[in-house]
């Protein structure tokens, strides 16, 4: 069953000319560092802020902390940080590793911190918790040399495609999702779409452990398609990437949640308000990201396929609150003893 947008399609085209696109070098470079959580003090008078995310997000989050240390709020703030495929980082907190604001690809990877280490009212804000928010699509080599228009062209002979392991990657399971809700979008059997999946897996070549870490070994030479965010899609191209992305007619809408932890410090709030509001969510779609909270006059994008008209809508586009929230898309696809996904991933070896 297909399932309509939780808002128009056009609300998501939209970007503010002009938005924000400074970054700066995070002390965590190279993505892999411990992130410093309150306990450890503020060494500057504004405070400081451990961010603990999942690697895709990186480019927004780097332009968000510059743009928020320019405002009152982030006057005198310092950041640090870590960066890596969403489950692993989710892990990493849920163990001890000290964070003050957690950004995630998926929902569960956040309610695993509920409520040792996040509040169970993260998410009852006007966004939900979501702090970003984007669409599967299909990545291809300058030219389309194998002629990707949509999904059924990924399972034709000949096909090699990228994607990132769901045993790490958040990012995964939406690939995942999108592939096999298309075939129901287009009014195909729940067998038809098992059928379809399987074919996929049989075509994947290569399962990175993050989202970043697929579209590194893409663009690196592996693989006809990579199936990735468009906001990746638009990222890669923004760092001069020789690639170009289709936007299928039927794709799943991404909604990545972020929260600031139970021990967070204040400054850590303040930078979750700044990420959700108009300003902040300028600056996530200058980096590719549809905007959350509501509208945003359209703008130009580097690197989209068509900079003025960057987020075209999606015709058929399912939510995960119409396949009934994550509590139930996790167990009919990702249960480690009886999910399509772990079923089909025993049988492809």
């Amino acid at each position: 069953m297909t399932s309509a947008p939780r808002r128009p399609a056009r609300h998501w085209v939209a970007v503010a000319a002009g938005a924000t696109a400074l970054t700066m070098a995070l002390a965590a470079c190279g993505g892999q560092a411990k992130a410093s959580g309150s306990t450890d003090g503020a060494s500057a008078a504004g405070g400081k802020v451990g961010i603990v995310a999942f690697s895709v997000p990186k480019p927004a989050y780097d332009a968000a902390e510059t743009a928020f240390q320019a405002t009152p709020d982030g006057k005198g703030v310092e950041f640090s940080a870590s960066y890596g495929p969403s489950g692993s980082q989710s892990k990493a907190v849920a163990a001890g590793q000290p964070a003050d604001y957690v950004g995630f690809s998926v929902g569960p990877d956040l309610t695993r911190l509920v409520p040792d280490t996040v509040d169970a009212g993260w998410d009852s804000g006007s966004t939900k918790g979501i702090v970003s928010s984007s669409v599967v699509v299909l990545v291809v080599r300058k030219g389309n040399p194998k002629h990707i228009t949509g999904w059924d062209d990924l399972v034709k002979d000949g096909v090699q495609i990228v994607t990132p392991s769901p045993a790490t990657s958040g990012s995964a399971k939406w690939n995942i999702l999108a592939a096999y809700e298309h075939v129901i979008s287009d009014g195909g059997t729940p067998e038809q779409a098992e059928a379809y999946l399987t074919s996929f897996y049989k075509h994947i070549v290569s399962k990175p452990e993050s989202g970043a870490a697929a579209t590194t070994t893409f663009t690196a030479g592996t693989g006809d398609v990579l199936v990735s965010y468009e906001n990746e899609a638009i990222a890669s191209r923004q760092k001069g990437a020789d690639v170009e992305y289709v936007v299928p007619n039927e794709s799943v809408l991404i909604e990545n949640p972020g929260a600031v932890t139970k021990t967070a410090s204040p400054a850590a709030a303040k930078f979750l308000q700044f990420v959700e509001s108009a300003d902040g969510q300028k600056i996530f779609a200058s980096k590719g990201f549809r905007p959350v909270g509501g509208v945003v006059e359209p703008g130009t994008v580097e690197g989209a396929t068509d900079p003025a008209n960057p987020f075209p809508p999606v015709a058929k586009l399912t939510t995960i609150a119409s396949l009934g929230g994550w509590d139930v898309v996790d167990k009919k696809f990702f249960d480690k003893t009886d999910g399509i996904v772990t079923k089909i991933e025993a049988s492809a070896g």
